[in-house]
């Protein structure tokens, strides 16, 4: 590919020679030939094109280049966001074959689109439907009347629960859950749990907990996309739900019956209890905790390791346990590490006041 088309493709500025042939992008370390791009946007990498073998690089706007060192460059602006641009040019699919994998089982009643591919030993349920272009890669289970739609990519190990629906275009990765039952149990008398909530006290016993059944669903809308080894679990009576374009990390848990909003983001090790609602376009940092029955307002950003215990107002930004907002939890945590000289201090004017008293 010629570094004028990238160019164009990105809607970024050409320097020099765009008839370059560019072969695949690469860290400037990692530069074998002059056929390699160099990603050299962060400043700290100009540095490696001397004596690189590229004779072509991509570098943010105002960023210095050795003078002569190159015979090519891109200009961009928002680095991180041409970044994702440029790899959606020399994308690298997985490996798939059209058409129903030999070893796949697909039950009776089961409704398949055009140009899908099952691979081997997947499964599809009585009654499901996979949407047209979707792939399933080896070893997939897609549940019984579950519903997938167009052009969705489930990578290895991937499961699938029964009535399950999945919008347009998601992407979910390596031996995720989606439509487990909720972690939803119930005590015949108030248990300890109970009692500890309404008196502070253990008074109640959990002598025998019986198990509440999850007849609800998920929902995935559009644009989903759910790291490996994730779950999200199905809703009580209703659906859990999570909005279109909403992207989730490795490890994370959604519990039953919470509603995630659009374009929000939940990184790694993140878990939300049952019934909380996350609105529109929040970020929480890995391993955020959200206790149940909680509602995040949209445009939140949650720090890594936050704890929420309860109702967060929108365009809020907390950050540690109790949650407070970042300037808060700077000075606290700066007061905190200020205790031992304030000890120290207290112990003298104490040595100080005795030795008074005495000589008094």
């Amino acid at each position: 590919m010629k570094l004028s088309e990238i160019a164009t493709a990105l809607n970024a500025r050409l320097l020099g020679d765009g008839t370059i042939e560019i072969d695949r992008p690469v860290h400037p370390a990692d530069a074998e030939g002059p056929r390699d791009l160099a990603l050299a946007m962060d400043p700290a990498l100009v540095a490696l094109l001397d004596g690189s073998p590229v004779r072509a690089a991509v570098v943010r706007d105002q960023q210095k280049v050795p003078a002569g060192r190159l015979d090519g460059c891109i200009v961009v602006g928002r680095s991180r966001y041409a970044m994702s641009r440029l790899l959606d040019i020399f994308n690298r699919p997985p490996h798939f074959a059209r058409g129903v994998d030999k070893m796949a089982v697909v039950a009776a009643g089961a409704t398949l689109g055009e140009d899908v591919s099952i691979g081997p030993f997947c499964y599809v349920g009585a009654n499901a439907k996979i949407g047209d272009r979707t792939i399933l890669m080896a070893n997939v289970t897609v549940g019984a009347e579950a519903i997938i739609g167009h052009s969705c990519l489930f990578h290895a190990g991937v499961r699938i629960g029964e009535r399950v629906a999945v919008g347009n275009r998601v992407i979910i990765h390596h031996n995720a859950s989606i439509g487990a039952d909720g972690f939803s149990f119930v005590t015949p008398e108030p248990g300890s749990v109970e009692s500890a909530k309404a008196t502070g006290n253990v008074e109640g016993t959990n002598r025998e907990i019986v198990r509440v059944n999850s007849i609800g669903t998920v929902m995935l809308g559009d644009d989903v996309e759910v790291g490996a080894c994730s779950a999200i679990d199905r809703g009580t009576v209703s659906a859990t739900r999570v909005g279109r374009n909403t992207k989730i990390d490795d490890l994370v848990l959604v519990g039953h019956n919470c509603v995630i909003g659009e374009n929000c983001m939940l990184c790694g090790q993140v878990g939300i209890a049952g019934s909380s609602v996350i609105e529109d376009r929040v970020v929480l940092g890995g391993q955020a905790g959200v206790a149940d029955h909680v509602v995040i307002g949209s445009d939140s950003v949650i720090a890594g390791g936050t704890l929420i215990g309860h109702n967060v107002p929108p365009k809020s930004i907390l950050m540690g346990y109790p949650p407070l907002p970042k300037k808060e939890t700077f000075e606290m945590l700066y007061n905190v590490r200020r205790l031992g000289r304030l000890v120290h201090d207290v112990d003298k004017l104490k040595e100080q006041l005795n030795h008074l008293k005495k000589g008094g």
